[in-house]
């Protein structure tokens, strides 16, 4: 593996969801940002998502708490 994938990829988040029908969207890196992939987390599933050299960004919709190396976050509050 390059160096840039290894300074691109490896973290990690976690999404748990705090109610039904919370999504979750992954988009794309690159030239042009596009949605790539979802999901919908009932109450009290559990999401482990990883970025890679294809996922940029990750958007939560919902009430959830997503748990990552900067800490605790509240969303949907």
């Amino acid at each position: 593996m390059s160096e840039e994938y290894n300074s691109i990829s490896g973290d990690y988040i976690i999404v748990k969801a705090e109610e039904n029908g919370v999504n979750i969207i992954g988009l794309t890196r690159g030239k042009d940002t596009k949605f790539h992939h979802t999901e919908k987390l009932d109450k009290g599933e559990v999401y482990i998502a990883q970025f890679t050299e294809n996922t940029s960004a990750m958007k939560v919709r919902g009430k959830a708490v997503i748990y990552c190396k900067h800490g605790v976050i509240n969303v949907g509050e």
